[in-house]
């Protein structure tokens, strides 16, 4: 079953590694597309979120520092999750950071991850774990 992931500014800006005020710029420069929730708070589609952090990545984002992790945790948005019919493929966007992480297929259908949603990836010596925030 997919769901519907959209970001707050301030959700966006943490997953984007800048401060809400630059996230807000970008979307207010019609960077990234905005609209209003139920709650009448401006927010960003998963989706698009997702797109956009791909693009800030290879453009070499902004003049701020990126966000950088402690404890090798990289909290970030699933950019990309291949499917294969055992294995499968799930790469995050985390500031500048590009993780990619090989786990079974089985483990991505568990987790219900999907283009769009905040997870962190947790990296020990060559293992990339993720978990759902």
């Amino acid at each position: 079953m997919s769901h519907m992931h959209s970001y707050t500014i301030g959700q966006a800006a943490r997953l984007l590694g800048v401060s809400p005020d630059t996230a807000r710029r970008w979307a207010d420069a019609g960077k990234v597309a905005t609209h209003r929730d139920e709650n009448g708070r401006r927010v960003i589609d998963g989706r698009d979120l997702a797109a956009f952090s791909i693009a800030i990545a290879q453009s070499g984002g902004d003049e701020e520092e990126p966000y950088t992790s402690a404890r090798n945790a990289f909290p970030g948005i699933v950019t990309a999750v291949k499917l294969g019919d055992v294995a499968a493929q799930v790469e995050i966007q985390a500031g500048p950071h590009r993780l990619v992480s090989l786990l079974t297929r089985e483990a991505v259908e568990e987790l219900g991850l999907e283009v769009g949603m905040q997870a962190t990836a947790r990296v020990k010596s060559t293992n990339v774990h993720i978990d759902l925030v």
